[in-house]
């Protein structure tokens, strides 16, 4: 298992946040349940591929791709 950016995750796998990079959004991320140890998981893609909905924390969080770059999750 090696760790991989949020946004390269298949859809429909579930993962395990293991750090959130930190720029200007990571704090609101966190926020909204992006935290290390949270099982996450891709629920839907938008038809252009971005944004990406996540199932995180029981509720559905919308993201665009480039800001799921900064999500390193582990399978």
């Amino acid at each position: 298992m090696t760790p991989q950016n949020l946004s390269q995750l298949p859809l429909g796998v579930s993962a395990t946040i293991v750090s959130v990079d930190e720029n200007f959004l990571s704090l609101k991320l966190m926020e909204m349940g992006c935290i290390p140890g949270e099982i996450v998981k891709i629920s839907k893609v938008a038809p252009m591929g971005d944004p990406i909905t996540i199932s995180v924390a029981n509720y559905s969080l919308s993201m665009r791709k480039k800001e799921a770059e900064g999500i390193v999750v582990m399978c």
